[in-house]
């Protein structure tokens, strides 16, 4: 295959790849942020203390990250459905992107906040501080360099995970990958599209690595 014949599908599913991870990022954070905090408050000792949610939650996130995640792509296959009307293509690959990386997101999130001084909470707990202000005011401001580097962390899983959506019904580089190289022996636009893959995975991690700097300059200067 040729360069001109290579660059319009390469560029195609860099697009469809981004969409993917973008939106699936986003539900992710939504989801796996407060099961995260869930997580730290309603542990032994914490501000909500409640050792039965603390487990179901807990059991919940494990058997998540424990699937792999093409089992749980097909798994789902009837959900995504339900829910967008298709499993095939990708605004249907958001749901088992996002499903996939809730668990792992929120486990990042439960480390962050753990790393929290935990004398500040004391501080705003004797000044009367609310469970949601604690929240607010320290917990998150505090650990918010290493919430940047778990979303970095989760955004490379997910672009890994947009690659073997490919494989059943998804776009994306993925399955031009499978499509176009690995079903027609083209090796040489499977490692262009491994490039590519690589380029973008490279790009995430020095913007998340940027972004984690500078808020740590920015902590150490307030």
């Amino acid at each position: 295959m040729t360069w001109s014949e290579m660059q319009p599908l390469l560029e195609q599913g860099t697009v469809d790849t981004l969409y993917m991870v973008l939106w699936a990022t986003v539900v992710t954070v939504l989801g796996g942020l407060p099961l995260g905090i869930l997580l730290v408050l309603t542990d032994k000792g914490g501000l909500l203390q409640n050792t039965v949610v603390n487990k179901v939650v807990g059991v919940i996130v494990n058997i998540g990250r424990s699937l792999p995640f093409i089992i749980l792509l097909i798994a789902l296959i009837p959900f995504t459905t339900f829910v967008v009307g298709t499993f095939i293509g990708p605004t249907a690959m958001i749901v088992p992107l996002a499903i996939g990386a809730i668990p792992f997101f929120a486990r990042l999130v439960e480390t962050a906040i753990r790393e929290v001084d935990h004398g500040l909470v004391e501080a705003v707990q004797s000044m009367g501080g609310s469970v949601p202000t604690i929240v607010r005011k320290v917990l998150l401001p505090q650990a918010l360099p290493s919430l940047v580097s778990a979303v970095t962390t989760t955004v490379i899983v997910l672009v890994g995970y947009s690659a073997m959506a490919g494989a059943v019904g998804g776009e994306g580089l993925g399955s031009k990958a499978i499509t176009y190289g690995y079903q027609r022996f083209d090796t040489q636009f499977m490692l262009v599209t491994v490039v590519v893959l690589i380029a973008i995975v490279t790009v995430v991690q020095l913007i998340g690595d940027l972004a984690v700097r500078l808020l740590a300059r920015r902590g150490r200067t307030a």
